[in-house]
This record gives C-alpha cells, sequence and structure tokens, in this order.
C-alpha cells in the first residue's frame, strides 16, 4: 500500500481555500443587501397667482404668475428626483377659482387651502416673484408666519442656501403676513425668488440657469430641514 504525503504548503493552501469558501457561504446566507429607502416626506408647491390674476409685472412685461409656475414645474422635479412626494396648487396657467365665483382672489385662496389640507404635508412651499415702486431693490427672500417656529427654521434653511448661491440674495429671512403661511397648521414659507421690477434681476430669473439654480437652492433648504 502507499503512502500519500501532504506537504505542508499543501495542507496550508487547502486551509485557506476552506477558510474563504465558508465565509462566502456565510456572507451569501446571513448578511442582507442593505437598501436606503427613498424618503416619504411630502412637499406641496404653490405656485402663486394665475388665470386672470397675473401678480407683478415685470420690468420689462414678465408676469409673475408665469414665473411662478416656471419655478414651481422646476422645483417639483428636483424634489421628486430626490425622492419627495410632490402635490402641485396648480399644474398649468389657470387659476384655481370657479368661473361663476364672485369674489375670484378669495375662491382661488380657499382652494389652494383646501388642497394643502387634503395633501396633509410635511411642508407647503409657495413660489413668488416680488416687485417693488423702485428699482434698485433686488434679492431673493423667503417669509415665514412669526408664530411658527417650523416655519422659521425652515425659511432660514432655505434662505441659508440662497444667500451661499445665488447673487444679491437677501441676507435673511423674515416674517411675512401671507395667506398660505397663516391658512394652515402646516409648516409654510413663502420664497419670493427675486424682483421682476428690477430689470437685471427680471432678466436672471426668465434665464433657465438662474432658475435651476434657483429651485436647486430651495431643494437644499428642504434637505438641510428634515434633516
Amino acid at each position: 500500500m502507499k503512502t500519500f504525503v501532504i506537504k505542508k504548503k499543501t495542507l496550508f493552501i487547502l486551509f485557506i481555500f476552506v477558510v474563504l469558501l465558508a465565509s462566502s457561504v456565510v456572507t451569501y446566507f446571513c448578511v442582507k443587501p442593505v437598501f436606503i429607502p427613498k424618503t416619504q416626506y411630502k412637499i406641496v408647491i404653490d405656485a402663486g397667482h394665475g388665470g386672470i390674476d397675473n401678480g407683478s409685472v415685470g420690468y420689462g412685461g414678465s408676469y409673475e404668475s408665469e414665473l411662478n409656475l416656471k419655478y414651481a414645474l422646476c422645483l417639483k422635479k428636483y424634489c421628486q428626483d430626490f425622492g419627495y412626494q410632490v402635490v402641485l396648487t396648480r399644474t398649468n396657467e389657470n387659476g384655481l377659482y370657479s368661473p361663476f365665483a364672485q369674489n375670484k382672489k378669495k375662491d382661488d385662496m380657499q382652494k389652494r387651502k383646501e388642497i394643502i389640507e387634503n395633501a396633509s404635508p410635511d411642508i407647503v412651499v409657495s413660489i413668488h416673484m416680488n416687485s417693488y415702486p423702485e428699482e434698485y431693490c433686488r434679492g431673493a427672500q423667503v417669509f415665514y408666519n412669526k408664530q411658527s417656529e417650523s416655519g422659521k427654521f425652515l425659511a432660514e434653511c432655505i434662505q441659508k442656501q440662497f444667500v451661499s448661491n445665488l447673487v444679491k440674495a437677501r441676507k435673511s429671512a423674515d416674517v411675512g403676513d401671507y395667506y398660505i403661511c397663516n391658512a394652515t397648521n402646516y409648516t409654510s414659507v413663502i420664497c419670493e425668488c427675486g424682483f421682476i421690477s428690477n430689470k437685471q434681476e427680471e432678466d436672471l430669473l426668465k434665464s433657465d440657469d438662474y432658475c435651476n439654480q434657483v429651485c436647486y437652492s430651495i431643494l437644499l433648504g428642504i434637505m438641510s430641514y428634515f434633516a
């Protein structure tokens, strides 16, 4: 009968092979893959004005209602790409009021309130363009209800991004007595993206690049708020 002699080096290689094989089996059956779920936060994005209500008219003739919608749709895409749920108060150039309403502005605002309450969102972001009789005024700024601590914090988070990323942004968020901020108990802010009464800023606000900068800054502020 022949005797097989296994060298130490061969035994060592076999040992390493068995250890690696066992490790692979344990990993396969015992370690589950890690998935990062998409956030379930819900945001209502409100494009101000619409329909017969054009809002402010810019230095060069821009309608605030049209720019508001453009920015709201852009912000929606950014938020959805990140995983947030988004509800828009309006999706086209029309107002929300009934054609039979005697006071269309009041009816329009009531419809916005109903959309917000039905959505039960985590936050509400209303998009507007600012205006002032003196042309020198410019700069993006966020407003909040002075009674809302969460609204103040959200406004500060977004304003910080405005200051970091936008030309001539206002230094700080501020209190504003606006219907959207006051109408419900949900955390709400109004983003005045710039002054269309300022010629230079109106030209910026009409450009796609600046729209993306503003909306991306709002997204970063929202992310900071939720974090």
